[in-house]
């Protein structure tokens, strides 16, 4: 699956968050481990998620454009 993450150039490094998820983000010195760093945060976020939903009545909905 994939995400759209957004990356912003800091005094520090590369700052990524993922908008799709509220609250993931990541950061990283080079741009590369940025996005290595956001990938990992992404699968912790939706491990803590499926975790957190297990017996849960889940549905989806359509929205239509």
């Amino acid at each position: 699956m994939r995400y759209p993450v957004v990356l912003r150039e800091t005094d520090e490094g590369y700052s990524v968050q993922c908008p799709a998820l509220s609250g993931c983000w990541s950061q990283g010195k080079t741009e590369a481990e940025a996005l290595a760093n956001i990938a990992d945060a992404i699968q912790d976020y939706l491990a803590a998620l499926h975790d957190s939903l297990a017996g849960a009545d889940v549905r989806e909905v359509e929205i239509s454009a």
